[in-house]
């Protein structure tokens, strides 16, 4: 029997490993006997055997572990295992929907790899060699645990290019159509797993969608709308509200859905929002509730001075707004803008509102999309629901 794919690591990543950290850097690879998306034998630098990982061969990140010790690891009884465990706890959950995220990659120890269900249909991102090599092996097995009617794979992120992954979009297995409808709470929504962003939608605001529709009241706000997720959730509970998108497409999507579930009291503006809060705020316009929830502002570390910049401008603008007793709740989605720097650009913005205002609850992505303790990289998702006092 042929000796498996090895590589050897120096001291630091022995010590980072040790730390709870799932990756290893190429320039803490000692030395390498594998090909691109190899499941690999990992050793230190003096033969002792720490586990098992994926190796890129283009990546920085050029292991992600998925098994420590000696013992040969098998791929197909580990993804089985592990989809099973990652469907296993979706389940326990209780989601009042029919979409969700069955595979949060890292944090299901299934690194590099995206699973998101809608209604009998998946949506599948292999954004690593390793798991891209085996998307047959885990569509066959996604149909023997959930039996969708069909299995999308989206993989058009730029992030595969880092991996030197070419961009496509193609059926796995059945059938996908152009639009397909799911449930959120009481609401209906159509999503195109096709073009839509991410898979489709954006699942990991589900529960914040929730909790922005218990604190909502009066006349509300929703900028950066997308298809309307917090619009929804929160018109039963308003007197109004104006729903802010500079996509066309978004805006047309977002009247649709609240057609298809009976609100009225939705008004939707193709408008790009910078502005529009400045006009608003010119007007006089007073909200009780806002909602902001733009996209990733910073993508990488050299964008977060300009994205610092940009969460302050529409904080201040939506503190300016917002009524005394009125609630702000506030998103951030991108990683490199942490939680404590997120809450000192919200500082600063009620300070130059000159606003008191106080934290009701923070919270974060979904429970679906888990955040493990020793990986920062899976806590992205910031969300602040602030009380403006005075």
């Amino acid at each position: 029997m042929s000796a498996p794919p090895t590589v050897v690591v120096t001291r630091r990543a022995v010590d980072r490993l040790r730390g709870g950290h799932p990756w290893i850097y190429r320039s803490d690879v000692a030395s390498v006997d594998a090909g691109a998306g190899d499941l690999v034998r990992v050793v230190g630098e003096r033969g002792r055997p720490l586990g098992w990982a994926f190796f890129s061969t283009e990546s920085q990140i050029a292991l992600r572990f998925v098994s420590a010790g000696a013992a040969e690891v098998d791929d197909r009884a580990l993804l089985s295992e592990r989809l099973r465990d990652a469907i296993a706890y979706r389940t326990s959950l209780g989601i009042d929907a029919t979409a969700w995220r069955v595979v949060h990659g890292e944090a299901d120890r299934l690194p590099g790899l995206v699973v998101d269900r809608y209604g009998d249909y998946l949506v599948v991102q292999t954004l690593s060699q390793g798991m891209d090599r085996r998307a047959g092996l885990i569509a066959e097995l996604l149909v023997e645990q959930l039996a969708p009617q069909g299995i999308l794979a989206r993989n058009d992120p730029k992030v595969r290019r880092l991996e030197g992954l070419d961009e496509h979009v193609e059926v796995l297995h059945g059938e996908i159509p152009p639009t397909v409808l799911v449930r959120e709470g009481a609401m209906t929504l159509q999503v195109d797993l096709w073009r839509g962003q991410k898979t489709g939608g954006f699942l990991d605001q589900r529960e914040n969608h929730a909790a922005a529709a218990a604190v909502g009241h009066g006349r509300a706000l929703d900028a950066f709308t997308h298809q309307g997720g917090f619009a929804l959730q929160m018109a039963p509970r308003c007197e109004s509200v104006l729903a802010l998108d500079s996509s066309a497409a978004a805006v047309e999507a977002t009247r649709s859905n609240a057609a298809r579930n009976g609100l009225g009291n939705i008004e939707v503006r193709e408008a790009n929002v910078f502005d529009e809060l400045r006009e608003l705020e010119i007007a006089g316009e007073p909200f009780d509730t806002i909602v902001l929830d733009p996209p990733a502002f910073a993508k990488n570390k050299a964008a977060v001075e300009r994205a610092t910049a940009g969460y302050k401008e529409i904080n201040l603008r939506a503190l300016k707004l917002l009524r005394p007793g009125g609630v702000l709740v506030t998103c951030s989605c991108s990683y490199h803008v942490g939680e404590i720097a997120f809450l000192n650009v919200l500082a600063e913005a009620a300070s130059d509102a000159h606003a008191t205002v106080a934290i009701e609850e923070k919270r974060m992505q979904a429970r679906d999309h888990p955040v493990l303790l020793t990986v920062p990289e899976t806590y992205y998702l910031k969300c602040i629901v602030l009380r403006k006092i005075a």
